[in-house]
């Protein structure tokens, strides 16, 4: 008799070419969707291109426009036209500017259950939601599935959270996934599928469970599912779409690797402290400072019922004077049917500010808060500066929260509005079909090949990337602490990502958030030494799943990085881009090398080949240490990183 599986093994199972489910052991599965961001899909695009596709090989592949929507210049514009292009020619879906954010719009029009997705963002795990094996990667990796390759990851293990019990009221989804940032951290989940199961799953929507599966990345997990039951029916039937439901739901008596339980009915609201979405308490122990603004919408709470709580906590009031109250609709759609169950007036009428349909502040493309000020928003990530502000104060909190402080002025318990404004806690029905819009989605042809790519001036080709060299003595560029995020190593914000198309601009950016001499200094150890080398603590660069985090230190001659770990999508990139990701065996070396100092690296092609440790030999005001570092990378990424990425690899083939 075949073993009791839980959903993760299931999905994994049914889609598995290569490798066995053991924990830690690297696996590759087949991909049935791709999701691509424009922050991130112009790079796939041009690898796609450098790769030599004809047509998407998914069954389905969706290019979204949800990030670079301010349109300040060409730049954004051009690119935009590049993107369709791009679409048009490789049999890809385009979800034009102002249709809507990736994640909510895709769980609406494309997701499955049962299906596998990669995306180029690291919170497709949203669309986990759905009973779907989602992943959030980078670039290359999605390149390389939509050209009809299985994704590679290390075979995570399956933790499982049961939920019992019932949500009270003023507490709502966002209060359940900042518990489990309260409990793990951003790094307890990282390895791991988060797997949410109980008779508590029957009190949460399919979007109260997009909130909770989106933020799932933040804990560092490979990704998070839910099973698909009849709450996932009831929404997939509000979008026209119940045909495409299928249950998929554990075995009884499966087992997990872990187990975790949250007892809904004891949740309290929660809010998430700058600068790191895993920095949780409850409300109580910050109410009462002052904020200047409040931002709802992103990813992260997208639903209708995330934006009919607000304005139904806000009708007939008045915003506080010194707030600035933001709005960022999730889609077009989402704005038909708050205007058809009045959450667009309720909002309008006490002062709400409305913005584009997409992801806007959340990845600094506009709405940034005042100086020194606290910002409360219902995004995922609170970064420094990914507001676009240096000294921003941004807090994560759920839109319960966020409308009760945008009425006060003031860090708010929701609780406290019942007393305050003599009202009970809003309750939401659910349509039981939505207003549905596909009107700015086009269809890919149905042969492209011939079509050409529309290229504006600040579209350039990839740069050439060298296998790697058997000896170095370079520099140590940069020392770094743990926990160091992508929107440190490379930004966001409307004066960076207009050039993620052209790596030798954006890479002027590169670390600039931790040090702003950073590329100078790089740039003089390329050209005098040949490259250079960076070294972190733990959990290096967690967040965004941005692949101009290895690809822009890369032109800038970036060898390895030295780190005490890795997040998983970050160390991902490395691998794909021909940056060696070295780890110290024991960890007490990291306070041997210092920022400055001249690293030697011998036989480094042999060693890594053959899984030897690596030595390196650290030269700093003439004094000399040795130590020991390892990789962990598989077979086929040893190969790989010898060939210099993915990118030379997958042309190799091409040319064979």
């Amino acid at each position: 008799m075949d073993k009791p599986l839980n959903v993760a093994q299931k999905l994994i199972k049914s889609h598995l070419l290569q490798g066995e489910m053991t924990p830690g052991s690297e696996i590759g599965i087949k991909i049935d969707q791709a999701l691509l961001q424009d922050a991130t899909g112009t790079l796939v695009q041009l690898e796609l291109e450098a790769m030599g596709l004809d047509t998407a090989k998914t069954e389905v592949a969706v290019q979204y426009v949800d990030h670079n929507l301010l349109q300040t210049d060409f730049k954004n514009a051009d690119d935009h036209l590049f993107l369709h292009s791009a679409a048009q020619k490789f049999g890809i879906w385009y979800s034009r500017p102002g249709n809507g954010v990736s994640h909510p719009v895709h769980m609406e029009r494309f997701g499955k259950p049962g299906k596998t997705l990669v995306g180029s963002d690291s919170h497709t795990p949203a669309a986990g939601s759905l009973g779907m094996l989602a992943i959030g990667t980078g670039g290359l990796d999605v390149a390389a599935a939509i050209a009809g390759q299985p994704y590679f990851v290390k075979m995570p293990q399956v933790m499982g959270v049961k939920l019992t019990g019932k949500l009270p009221d003023w507490v709502s989804a966002k209060d359940v996934i900042l518990e489990m940032l309260r409990r793990y951290d951003v790094k307890g989940g990282v390895g791991k599928i988060i797997e949410y199961y109980g008779d508590g799953l029957q009190h949460l929507s399919a979007m109260d469970r997009h909130v909770i599966a989106n933020m799932g990345a933040e804990l560092g997990a490979t990704t998070t599912v839910f099973p698909s039951d009849e709450e996932t029916k009831r929404f997939l039937k509000s979008q026209d779409r119940e045909d495409d439901w299928k249950e998929l739901i554990a075995d009884e008596g499966c087992e997990y690797d872990s187990k975790d339980e949250i007892i809904l009915d004891e949740l309290v609201p929660l809010i998430a402290l700058p600068t790191s979405p895993g920095n949780v308490v409850p409300v109580r122990e910050v109410e009462g400072k002052s904020i200047s603004q409040v931002v709802i919408g992103s990813s992260a709470n997208p639903g209708l019922r995330d934006f009919w709580i607000a304005g139904a906590i806000v009708k007939d009031k008045s915003i506080n004077p010194e707030v600035s109250f933001d709005i960022n609709p999730t889609s077009r759609q989402i704005i038909q049917n708050m205007i058809d169950n009045r959450a667009f007036a309720n909002l309008i009428k006490a002062g709400a500010r409305f913005h584009q349909s997409g992801c806007m502040g959340c990845i600094g493309m506009g709405q940034a808060p005042a100086s020194g000020t606290i910002s409360l928003r219902t995004m995922p990530r609170n970064f420094p500066d990914r507001s676009g502000t240096k000294d921003d104060q941004v807090h994560l909190c759920s839109p319960e929260t966020a409308a009760a402080s945008a009425l006060t002025g003031k860090i708010t318990d929701p609780r406290d509005i019942e007393k305050l404004y003599n009202m009970k806690y809003p309750i939401y029905k659910a349509p039981e079909m939505d207003i549905i819009n596909t009107d700015m989605l086009v269809a890919p042809p149905e042969n492209g090949e011939n079509l050409s790519l529309k290229k504006g001036p600040n579209i350039k080709a990839l740069p050439h990337i060298e296998a790697l060299k058997d000896s170095y003595k370079i520099p140590v560029v940069l020392k770094m602490k743990d926990n160091v995020s992508t929107d440190e190593i490379l930004k966001a914000g409307a004066e960076v990502l207009p050039f993620r198309s052209n790596i030798p601009e954006i890479s002027k950016f590169s670390y600039t958030v931790i040090d702003e001499t950073f590329y100078d200094r790089a740039m003089e150890a390329k050209n005098q030494y040949g490259g250079h080398i960076v070294v972190a603590g733990e959990n290096y660069a967690q967040g965004s799943s941005r692949e101009h985090a290895a690809i822009a230190p890369k032109y800038l001659g970036q060898v390895a990085v030295i780190a005490k770990s890795y997040a998983r999508i970050a160390w991902q990139n490395l691998v794909n881009f021909g940056i060696l990701p070295l780890e110290f065996i024991n960890l007490d070396d990291y306070d041997k090398i210092h920022q400055n100092a001249m690293v030697t690296f011998k036989n480094l092609k042999e060693d890594v080949q053959n899984r030897n440790p690596i030595r390196v030999i650290v030269s700093y005001e003439n004094k000399e240490e040795e130590f020991l570092v390892k990789h962990t990378m598989s077979e086929r990424q040893i190969n790989l990183i010898l060939k210099g990425g993915i990118i030379n690899d997958f042309k190799e083939k091409l040319a064979s």
